[in-house]
């Protein structure tokens, strides 16, 4: 038997599949083009497998009710687009400093502020880096294809029970409204691979939820099944209540960051395609990797070996792999939708800053055509 199927589907509509196969059995949000249809599909599966999905009053709420079902243990989600990302910034804080484990969906369309809701752009990746003030460590995976709108929503729930902090899918306004056919695992397949976020099974007395090694998450127990703790955005002690004490501080933070920093092995993906031979380097993400797949089989049809390196988890960056591939190509050109925010990641990584980009904010996705003729003029 198969552990695949094909399914003809939208993306926003993969996402919210990938939900509910994946577990998730609440979703609190509000409507906001281009992600809306994720909440209309989830709102029609969760009530046939016993789920909960809520049309809060605006984005805060959305996100306020998803972190309050995640602390009573089940797996939620909430999913909007880049102005509601940034109503849902002070929450975001909350859920990564409590370590709350939630997903985030976020189709991206053009901005700043209403910008242009309809039309396709990724100009969230720096936000996504940093969702909230203060010092942030990221989980950000962004699908580049129909499939991966279901696999990377089902790879962020599970990394959300893993490291128990929030973790941001990124899809855009192309991807998340393209209707065609994905091969996707099955639904049994899926549950097959879920783990279920750690638990305390000692005397409750002994229970110290954030007592933990300096490179793990906290291990919060379901609320209301015996085991008390203290829930607060402000930095705690090892049992959750609010502290100022200079080297309790200091250790909480630095164990957020190094609860995902030393455990990259288990976050990072990427996709390289045609890179064995090639001479040229092209870097993008999201839906701008697939005009760049047609370019470089266009470029090979004239003699131009081209090849790809997408990353699949933008954050935390694959900077150990982007270090190497600068080493390795002189020629690289950086393809996204946005000014270029991701380019400035790549050049901090491979220590260099003769990279060449191709960039548009005008709402309009890339065609082949344009990174064509971006090559030729560069190189």
């Amino acid at each position: 038997m198969s552990d695949t199927r094909e399914v003809i589907s939208s993306g926003n509509e993969l996402a919210a599949m990938a939900a509910v196969d994946a577990g998730c059995m609440f979703f609190g949000g509000y409507p906001l083009t281009p992600s809306s249809e994720v909440m209309h599909k989830i709102t029609d599966l969760l009530p046939a497998v016993g789920g909960a999905a809520m049309q809060m009053e605006d984005e805060i709420a959305g996100i306020a009710a998803a972190i309050g079902a995640g602390m009573s243990g089940v797996r939620s989600l909430t999913a909007t687009s880049g102005p509601g990302m940034s109503l849902k910034a002070e929450n975001l804080g909350l859920a990564q400093m409590a370590e709350v484990p939630l997903v985030v969906i976020n189709v991206m369309r053009g901005g700043p502020s209403t910008g242009l809701p309809t039309r396709v752009a990724q100009g969230d990746i720096n936000q996504a880096k940093n969702p909230s003030h203060g010092d942030y460590k990221s989980i950000t995976l962004c699908a580049g294809n129909l499939a991966e709108c279901y696999t990377e929503v089902v790879r962020a729930f599970n990394l959300a029970d893993r490291f128990m902090q929030p973790v941001i899918v990124l899809l855009d306004e192309t991807i998340g409204h393209m209707h065609a056919k994905a091969v996707i695992p099955t639904a049994e397949a899926v549950k097959a691979g879920i783990k279920p976020r750690k638990t305390f099974d000692g005397p409750a007395e002994e229970y110290r939820p954030y007592d933990v090694a300096q490179d793990e998450p906290a291990v919060l127990n379901p609320m209301f099944t015996g085991y008390r703790y203290n829930f607060t955005g402000l930095h705690h002690d090892a049992d959750g209540f609010p502290t100022e004490e200079k080297e309790t501080c200091r250790k909480l933070i630095d164990r957020l960051f190094r609860k995902v920093d030393e455990h990259k092995d288990e976050i990072e993906l990427n996709e390289e395609y045609m890179l064995d031979d090639a001479d040229i380097l092209l870097i993008g993400y999201g839906s701008a990797s697939l005009a760049i797949k047609e370019a470089i089989n266009e470029l090979r049809k004239d003699g131009i070996k081209a090849g790809m390196f997408r990353p699949i988890t933008v954050w935390p960056s694959p900077e150990e792999r982007l270090y190497e591939l600068g080493k390795k190509f002189d020629k690289v050109l950086v393809v996204e939708l946005n000014q270029g925010q991701y380019y400035e990641e790549i050049q901090r990584a491979m220590e260099r800053h003769n990279i060449e980009k191709l960039t548009k904010t005008n709402g309009r996705p890339f065609s082949p055509a344009d990174i064509i003729e971006k090559v030729k003029e560069v190189f």
